[in-house]
């Protein structure tokens, strides 16, 4: 798009332009961390005072931001961490960066926002870009924004510029980061998306401008949605497969051969993080306001929800396979993350599993390399045990939530007596139930495994169960 040079844009370009971050999260920080080391001068907000003092120590709590490079820019003073909302008077910019969970009655909790957005109005002046990071329903950034400051008198696209651009960090992604992941980002006025293009074009590779920040804030919402509706397809067809005695991993991989039309997913024990499990929710609450029911997310939801239980029975079959029952039974469980190899259990469907087998009575331990403790339903802390391969044999079942890359599968399978595998991560063997395969198999299966020469001259192997 063309541009017209501006005294904000002319900051921007030499340097000189101070940025803040309010909320120094998952998201946060990497971005506060990527502005710092492209040369500006980066104030990171937040009201946890022990994440500022870990950071004025050089210290990362963030597992894709090194203790390095948060060291780097403390020491050479271009990042600024504080719990002291006064100093959005000294900014030319700010990216809001703070949680958007729901509350109890599964309705956007918007009070971090509107919190952001005070200290905001106590400290504001003209020419400032602001920028909404946080994941929210669309129409959120001319609500509690545009609205609130056009209140205290400062017109949009005048006095201040005010952009939506979704934050789409995957937190423990080895390939795509801030600075390589396009950003999509839509200004209230077309001079609003010029300066927040502008901004961003110094540290992202692609910047996607939209129309408005409506669309922007759509665009998040329909990428997590899409997720969280074919996963729940997927785990519907797990369950089926189950049902029809087929194995749903196999299924896949056959389906997966298809060069066009199909794409895979896969089954799992729910789903976790902050925005699959989320996301679709803003989006059916804001349409339900213009009279519009979602069934699709709806039904997504419920199936994704149900599949915990799901689980629970695949660990009752397992062990009823060796005459014992959940009560009583020792159960150690690998993995608590949500996902493989990041220490973030948020919405982890393995909480509420851990919850529904305490409560069967199951004597249980967990394992996990990363999230070393989580809070129970009561608020005591629950602890991650060693993992010694040695003493594998002791448990009843091993239960696999999360495929870490630390475990050694062979070793697992080897020692475990029984073990239910919700991520197939393991050979089909006597001792192994799988999510999606029927349990009465188990003691049955046993591969061929067999190479099929492709004809550009790679192997392929299939896993043919007799």
């Amino acid at each position: 798009m063309e541009m017209q040079s501006t005294r904000l844009m002319e900051k921007i370009r030499q340097q000189k332009a101070v940025i803040g971050v309010i909320g120094l999260g998952y998201v946060g920080l990497p971005l506060a961390i990527a502005f710092a080391k492209a040369g500006f001068t980066v104030y990171g907000f937040d009201v946890d005072t022990e994440k500022i003092k870990t950071l004025k120590a050089g210290k990362s709590y963030v597992i894709d931001s090194k203790d390095e490079d948060v060291a780097a820019i403390v020491e050479s003073g271009h990042f600024k961490p504080t719990a002291d909302f006064s100093g959005i008077r000294l900014l030319d910019a700010v990216s809001i960066c703070v949680p958007t969970p729901l509350n109890k009655s599964h309705e956007p909790d918007m009070s971090y926002i509107i919190s952001a957005v005070n200290d905001i109005k106590k400290n504001m002046h003209t020419d400032f870009l602001i920028t909404l990071e946080s994941t929210t329903y669309p129409g959120t950034t001319e609500e509690l924004i545009e609205k609130e400051l056009a209140a205290e008198g400062y017109a949009v696209g005048k006095d201040y510029f005010l952009c939506f651009s979704p934050e789409r960090i995957d937190p423990g992604n080895a390939v795509f980061h801030t600075g390589n992941t396009p950003k999509v980002l839509g200004g209230t006025t077309a001079s609003c998306t010029e300066h927040g293009v502008f901004l961003y074009q110094q540290i992202v590779e692609q910047i996607v401008p939209v129309s408005c920040p409506k669309v922007a804030e759509m665009t998040k919402l329909l990428e997590n949605t899409f997720r969280s509706i074919n996963i729940a397809f997927i785990n519907e067809m797990a369950m089926m497969s189950d049902k029809l005695g087929i194995d749903i991993w196999e299924t896949i991989e056959a389906a997966d051969t298809k060069p066009f039309g199909f794409m895979k997913f896969s089954p799992g024990p729910g789903i976790g993080g902050h925005c699959i499990p989320l996301d679709p929710m803003y989006l059916s609450w804001k349409a339900r306001a213009s009279n519009f029911y979602s069934k699709f997310i709806e039904i997504a939801q419920e199936t994704n929800k149900g599949m915990p239980n799901y689980v629970i029975s695949k660990v009752s079959e397992a062990l009823n396979l060796r005459s014992r029952s959940i009560r009583g039974s020792r159960i150690l469980i690998l993995g608590m993350a949500y996902k493989p190899d990041i220490d973030d259990v948020r919405e982890s469907p393995g909480l509420e599993i851990y919850e529904l087998l305490k409560g069967y009575g199951a004597i249980l331990d967990y394992n996990d390399p990363y999230a070393r403790s989580f809070k129970d339903k009561n608020g005591d802390k629950v602890e991650s045990v060693e993992l010694d391969y040695a003493h594998i044999g002791a448990y009843d079942c091993i239960l696999l939530l999360t495929k870490h890359s630390d475990y050694d599968y062979r070793i697992i399978g080897e020692k475990a007596k029984m073990i239910v595998d919700t991520r197939n991560a393991f050979e089909h063997q006597s001792n192994v139930v799988k999510l999606g395969a029927p349990t009465n198999n188990a003691e049955k299966n046993f591969i061929v495994k067999t190479a099929v020469i492709h004809r550009k001259g790679y192997f392929r192997t299939y896993q043919i169960r007799k």
